[in-house]
């Protein structure tokens, strides 16, 4: 819970540099930003790996570069959904999620530096007060998927 709070966090200040520096990307308020960010994260976990896949032929053909178009998508289909939250022109649909992904990189990056992941999930384990499950923070990079294994006879 606290990795997803903190990846929403990092992308809707992401969102807030990009509508600073990306000419055509309006976000009207933080809260908005929040939303566009949780908006954007179901769209690229539930949409995105659909469409990547139809298009597979296409993304191959044009030696990756559609997947640009792909990104773009994905980021204008998320204004469909929160309002105060606007892409304008074709220069900002493809700048725009070039910029967040590098913005929310180096963000991750410097919290994970700074250790201030770590840092949070102890405040939280502060503010449980007794609860018995403590609260870990593991970043997805280091998260493992367990898979149990089926034999077939």
């Amino acid at each position: 819970m606290l990795g997803f709070v903190l990846t929403t966090l990092v992308t809707a200040i992401s969102l807030i540099v990009v509508d600073f520096f990306v000419p055509g990307v309006a976000i009207a308020t933080f809260p908005v930003a929040i939303f566009a960010a949780i908006s954007i994260g179901f769209i690229n976990s539930s949409i995105k790996p659909l469409i990547q896949l139809f298009s597979l032929p296409i993304t191959l053909l044009s030696l990756g570069s559609f997947s640009l178009i792909i990104n773009g998508f994905c980021f204008w289909f998320a204004t469909l959904f929160v309002p105060g939250f606007t892409v304008h022109g074709l220069f900002s649909f493809l700048i725009a999620p070039i910029v967040l992904s590098m913005v929310s990189s180096l963000l991750t990056q410097f919290i994970a530096n700074k250790g201030l992941d770590k840092k949070l999930a102890a405040f939280a384990n502060k503010l449980s007060l007794g609860a018995e499950e403590e609260v870990v923070y593991q970043p997805a990079s280091e998260q493992t998927i367990l898979v149990e294994a089926v034999e077939v006879q």
